[in-house]
């Protein structure tokens, strides 16, 4: 029996560091079942920078609704939040 791939996406947030930004995404995903897997974050001079490989098996959430919604989120704080689908990611580098 194959395994159901799951269904995640990852994350890529820019924009100039402030308070409250994780916060503000990381609440995003919890309101909406949405389990961080993996994040990554770094602080170059004043540019903040996250990445984060998302779970949305238990969300009702497609990977194009997400994206509409981060990125009025990242409007609101003023950061670029982009969002991919794993398996894109995935099947880009497949030979």
């Amino acid at each position: 029996m194959t395994k159901k791939p799951k269904k995640r996406a990852i994350i890529a947030v820019l924009g100039k560091d402030k308070i409250g930004t994780v916060s503000k995404i990381s609440s995003f995903m919890a309101k909406n079942s949405i389990n961080i897997e993996e994040i990554s974050q770094t602080i170059i001079k004043d540019i903040f920078t996250m990445i984060m490989l998302l779970d949305l098996e238990k969300s009702d959430l497609t990977i194009a609704e997400l994206s509409k919604k981060l990125s009025k989120i990242g409007g609101e704080i003023g950061h670029e939040i982009h969002v991919h689908d794993e398996k894109i990611i995935k099947a880009m580098h497949r030979i």
